[in-house]
């Protein structure tokens, strides 16, 4: 045993030495700068103009490791340099919010009684393509952290999913991926999936849309900046050590149209692990209740070097940062890779002077490692090392959002396709089709019929704030505050946007906004998701132009500013462009949870309206998708006053407890919300409907704005009639709640139970 044991030990030793001696020579090959040339710069994503601009601010070449940096941070996905000038644009202040939009990690708004609730919403287009699991589920990692950064507690955790068509073997590759890791990262951490949306559309099968959005509850004096403030501050990276995953995720793999060399770039996409970060929450949120913390971010697109220099730029700080003391997983890492690096569940800390100790107590209770990498200076510079050699000395404001990095406007052309789709005369279709076999084919379709398939993969109930999940938007309980709650939703018709960009980004807009409402919730306000294809395509850029101007007219109309968000371009390869694909997350606040409100009837006999005006309008609906196997058309017109209207009489008609269901009419028209009402029953409970003799395509499928369906008890009648009259509101009755049979005379009868056995099965039966 001695022997063997001897020449294991000279067998370890050998090639321990093999590998010092190949170490040391391949760390002076990797430390060794790279020469830097206007080719290079382009190989990291900068043009030629701007490398020149780098050698300007610098007064001199940059080190290449420089140069990486300036690459990542002038990067579409970090920068908005095709988009800041546009976003700047929108309500961006007032109301509630406690910071300006893009001030800090996610936005805040003051709910009262000394609370906030901090919410954002972000993309993971890209690297779900890529790696759909991890993608989705680094995704939903990395919205996390920034609303706990901000010193909140996630409490509720929503998305925007779009694909292919679901008869690929592709999109549902996709489709399984991006769902298993939501839920697997949500499920593990511990915050609820309570809310969102999933489309199907071919423009969508090369670059599916991820979209996750969180929301999370703060006290106000408990709330974390990312300005540093304090000169001399130690400087911690807190969390998981650093690798080479996600290396130029931001500025290659989220900032670039997919091609042939895509599939390549696995690489680029991060990988996650939500154990971690749960203790990584709870090591932040005791940090900062601890009041150890000066400032604090997430590492998350462009790692250490987007988190340096938007904490010091600000306030004019800079750092001092040894790439030697960076936490790694991996041998031979060069400072290029180390500072750009998005590996996930990273922290940057600035903690106060003097209490290192008390910040390392509760990083050691939490098991979460925490490294002093710097020190805060006074001069505004980032002065990175590695080995002893200084490879960045540059000022920190210039790499960032709204200091000086580019910002541009394109060219922008209205696209030729609108030629086109404007002058269709959709009246001229012929179809051999039964309004009943429509129906069928409409409420059966993969982007109208129930997502149950996915949403039961989530966990909607953890940490008991959720209490309803079944109306057109989550509602949330505020444990803080008894009694007071908020609702939430994801929304956007992007084939609203593709035919009228400014409408339809509008409607997104107004639609979010009535899902809350529907609900009992006042919209309070929006973050953002805007994907679209590649701004340097003057027709993609117009299309970009209009999106903002319609969201802002109506974010400014009804009173609800955006916190701030994420904007995604290049989201097209050279077979497909997506529809442009502007995506609102509403927030709405209930003062009072038991006047609340859920989609489905409640009780036989109540008395159906439609409240709102029917324009029987065809234009982009799931009639012509599904029928015709068209998207074109004039969209939908949203009259905003009309829009604010509505609002007003569905929320006093909830508050005043006037109604007992309310849904807004949206995908599928007026059949298909009727008939979800039917479904979402309590006790089997179905309606029967009478339109009159004069029954339409238009007025069946058709899917006008500004549309909600109502049930009320037959007493109530005058006092709906007289709201709606006195705030100039269409208000239609339709009929009556019956019991387990759905009907619309001369259309469809059926009973509930099979409606809802049709309605829930499609997915499931797809995905088998």
């Amino acid at each position: 045993m001695l022997i063997i044991t001897i020449k294991t030990l000279i067998l370890l030793l050998i090639i321990f030495s093999i590998n010092y001696i190949f170490y040391m020579k391949v760390s002076k090959e990797l430390f060794s700068e790279i020469e830097v040339s206007v080719e290079t710069a382009k190989e990291v994503g900068l043009t030629e103009e701007e490398y020149k601009k780098v050698c300007e601010i610098l007064g001199r070449v940059p080190t290449y490791t420089e140069l990486g940096v300036f690459g990542v941070m002038w990067s579409e996905h970090c920068s908005y340099k095709n988009s800041i000038l546009q976003l700047k644009t929108l309500p961006r202040s007032g109301g509630r919010l406690l910071v300006d939009a893009g001030a800090e990690n996610a936005g805040l708004i003051d709910i009262g009684g000394g609370y906030a609730i901090a919410f954002k919403i972000e993309s993971h287009n890209h690297p779900s393509a890529i790696e759909p699991f991890q993608g989705a589920a680094t995704g939903v990692g990395g919205i996390l952290r920034d609303i706990f950064s901000m010193g909140a507690r996630p409490i509720a955790s929503l998305d925007s999913l779009r694909f292919g068509e679901l008869n690929s073997e592709r999109t549902k590759f996709l489709l399984r991926g991006v769902v298993e890791g939501i839920g697997h990262y949500g499920n593990s951490f511990g915050v609820p999936t309570v809310a969102g949306e999933v489309y199907f559309e071919d423009c969508y099968f090369d670059n599916p849309l991820i979209n996750a959005m969180a929301v999370g509850i703060v006290r106000t004096d408990k709330t974390a900046s990312a300005r540093i403030t304090g000169v001399g501050n130690p400087v911690f990276i807190v969390g998981s050590s650093t690798g080479r995953d996600g290396i130029h995720g931001a500025s290659l793999l989220a900032s670039r149209e997919f091609d042939d060399e895509s599939e390549n770039m696995r690489p680029t996409v991060q990988v996650g692990d939500p154990f971690s970060e749960k203790l990584l929450l709870e090591a932040t949120l005791e940090l900062i209740e601890a009041g150890v913390v000066d400032a604090v971010q997430d590492m998350g697109a462009a790692g250490i070097s987007c988190s340096t220099s938007e904490m010091s730029a600000p306030n004019g700080m800079g750092m001092l940062v040894d790439l030697d003391k960076v936490p790694m997983r991996e041998l031979n890492m060069t400072p290029y890779e180390i500072m750009l690096s998005e590996s996930q569940e990273r922290m940057l800390f600035v903690i106060k002077k003097g209490l290192e100790a008390k910040a390392k107590e509760i990083c050691d209770k939490w098991d979460v490692p925490m490294t002093q990498i710097g020190v805060v200076t006074d001069d505004g510079i980032l002065r990175i090392s590695r080995h002893g050699k200084l490879v960045c000395e540059m000022p920190a404001e210039p790499l960032v959002l709204g200091g000086g990095a580019p910002q541009y406007v394109r060219e922008a052309k209205e696209p030729e396709y609108l030629k086109e789709t404007r002058k269709y005369d959709i009246s001229k279709l012929k179809t051999d089709l039964s309004y009943e076999e429509a129906f069928w084919k409409i409420i059966k379709s993969p982007a109208v019929a129930s997502k149950r398939w996915v949403f039961e993969q989530y966990d909607s109930q953890v940490r008991t704030n959720t209490v309803n999940i079944k109306g057109d938007a989550a509602v949330m309980r505020i444990k803080e505050l008894p009694g007071k709650g908020f609702a939430t939703c994801t929304d956007c018709a992007s084939r609203f946007v593709y035919l009228n960009p400014y409408m339809g980004a509008m409607a997104a807009v107004a639609e979010a906004a009535r899902n809350v409402v529907c609900v009992g919730a006042e919209p309070v306000a929006i973050t953002n998701c805007l994907n679209f294809g590649n701004p340097y395509d003057p027709e993609v850029y117009w299309t970009f132009k209009e999106a903002i101007r319609g969201m802002g007219d109506a974010c400014r109309a009804l009173n609800t500013p955006v916190t701030g968000g994420n904007v995604s371009f290049h989201n097209e390869s050279k077979n497909r462009a997506i529809f442009p694909t502007p995506t609102i997350g509403m927030l709405g606040l209930i003062d009072d949870l038991e006047k609340i409100m859920s989609c489905g009837f409640k009780n036989e006999g109540d008395v159906i309206y439609l409240i709102g005006n029917d324009r029987e309008e065809l234009g982009g609906s799931e009639w012509l998708k599904q029928i015709h196997g068209l998207v074109t058309g004039e969209a939908p017109l949203l009259d905003i006053d009309e829009e604010i209207r509505l609002q007003k009489v569905i929320l006093t008609a909830i508050r005043e407890k006037l109604v007992n269901s309310a849904h807004d009419c949206s995908e599928g028209g007026l059949a298909v919300c009727i008939a979800e009402k039917a479904i979402y029953s309590s006790n089997n409970l179905g309606a029967e409907i009478e339109l009159g003799n004069n029954i339409t395509i238009g007025k069946l499928f058709g899917e006008s704005h500004s549309r909600v369906v109502v049930s009320s008890s037959a007493n109530k009648e005058h006092k709906i009639q007289q709201l709606c009259k006195e705030n100039n509101i269409a208000c239609i009755k339709l009929g009556k709640v019956t019991k387990d049979k759905f009907d619309i005379k001369g259309v469809i009868s059926v009973d509930v139970e099979k409606l809802r056995e049709e309605y829930e099965g499609v997915l499931v039966g797809m995905m088998k």
